[in-house]
């Protein structure tokens, strides 16, 4: 469902990572990488451990160093492209109502992953996807790195200032702070360092994130 609502001119937008903040992807990911780690012969919870807190190429350089990275990348790429067709998922409670109100334009997904991905796992929770996209094929450097985020943003012709970055994790969190955007985190218990704002459930965050789109954006001198 796509909001008819008018998008605010010029407007402000917000921008939001997918897995953690709109998909509940936790337990796939763990089944990925420990399918991963099972093919390698190493153990499946130290893998898993390294993963949550590295990009893929610096997990294999750290578990598996004697492993070519490219034909790791190939294999992990290849196990999830087969959770998102076989995988079960579901979003966040909040998150279709929170999809199909935001104005038109007036939104963007930034992610770490690849947009096919998030398109497979959109359709199966039945989520909209917005015309926007910046998947890790889209950019040099991915989260911390603010260059999704900044790009995201001169894509949709708004200051950087006038977004606002929805992330659950440190990486994402700094990306969106070294943008120079307003960051609220979501689906924590405790806020990660940094947040302007913390919710513990993307649900609680839902109204605020909303009335925050529909606000006149910022003046400029």
């Amino acid at each position: 469902m796509i909001s008819d609502r008018i998008p605010p001119s010029p407007g402000k937008c917000v921008l939001l990572d997918v897995d953690g903040t709109l998909i509940d992807a936790v337990d796939n990911q763990r089944r990925v990488w420990a399918t991963w780690a099972r093919r390698y012969g190493l153990d499946e919870d130290e893998v898993h451990r390294v993963a949550l807190r590295t990009r893929p190429t610096e997990t294999f350089a750290q578990v598996a160093p004697d492993q070519d990275p490219q034909a790791c990348l190939a294999v992990l790429h290849e196990l999830e492209d087969d959770d998102v067709r076989s995988g079960e998922y579901s979003a966040f409670d909040g998150a279709a109502e929170l999809l199909g109100a935001l104005p038109p334009g007036a939104w963007a997904l930034v992610t770490s992953n690849y947009e096919h991905r998030v398109r497979g796992r959109f359709a199966r929770t039945g989520l909209p996807v917005p015309p926007l996209v910046v998947d890790a094929a889209a950019v040099q450097e991915g989260k911390p790195s603010p260059e999704p985020y900044l790009q995201a943003a001169r894509q949709l012709g708004v200051r950087p200032a006038d977004c606002l970055v929805i992330e659950d994790a440190p990486s994402g969190v700094e990306a969106g702070l070294r943008a120079g955007m307003t960051v609220w985190g979501v689906n924590a218990e405790v806020a990660v360092t940094g947040v302007h704002r913390h919710f513990a459930t993307l649900r609680a965050a839902v109204p605020e994130i909303l009335t925050f789109a529909e606000t006149n954006p910022t003046t400029v001198p």
